[in-house]
């Protein structure tokens, strides 16, 4: 399984989406994980996971922000959706093969 941390600047909406779908009241210090950097400095993320990928996403004011301004009616384009029904079938298609 891959980990990817993210940071703010670089989400993804549809990472943002599974973000809010996962912490929909927000996200506490039990959600927190801390964990040091390659250059031996102290970051504090959340966690997202899809089937195949941990997403560790960098908390900062602007995450919370984000998150309680997101609205998916924001995103209901077509190619964003598909790319979320994509998302999760390959997820699915991959588990089979395993």
């Amino acid at each position: 399984m891959k980990r990817i941390i993210v940071d703010y600047k670089k989400l993804t909406p549809e990472i943002l989406s599974l973000l809010v779908e996962k912490y929909p009241d927000g996200y506490d210090d039990k959600h927190i994980i801390k964990f040091k950097n390659a250059k031996n400095e102290s970051v504090e993320a959340v966690e997202v996971r899809t089937k195949d990928t941990i997403y560790l996403v960098k908390i900062s004011t602007k995450l919370e922000v984000s998150m309680a301004d997101f609205d998916m009616d924001d995103y209901e384009d077509d190619d964003f959706n598909e790319s979320i029904v994509d998302i999760q079938n390959r997820e699915e298609d991959e588990d089979l093969e395993d």
